[in-house]
């Protein structure tokens, strides 16, 4: 990308893209929380909904 913006004589856009990277292990941390987050209310909910979705399945006339 820096040889485009040499190319375009673009260096101020150059100190933007550059405060931008090494933000990955946040988002890794973000990523990671989400899955948890996620993990956790299946295992609590995860049982009601599988009630709730063959209730749901025997109502259902073929």
């Amino acid at each position: 990308m820096d040889w485009l913006l040499q190319t375009l004589h673009l260096p101020a856009l150059r100190p933007a893209m550059d405060k931008s990277r090494g933000d990955v292990p946040g988002w890794v941390l973000i990523t990671l929380m989400s899955a948890v987050l996620v993990a956790g209310l299946l295992a609590i909910a995860g049982p009601a909904l599988e009630k709730l979705f063959n209730q749901a399945m025997e109502q259902v006339t073929p």
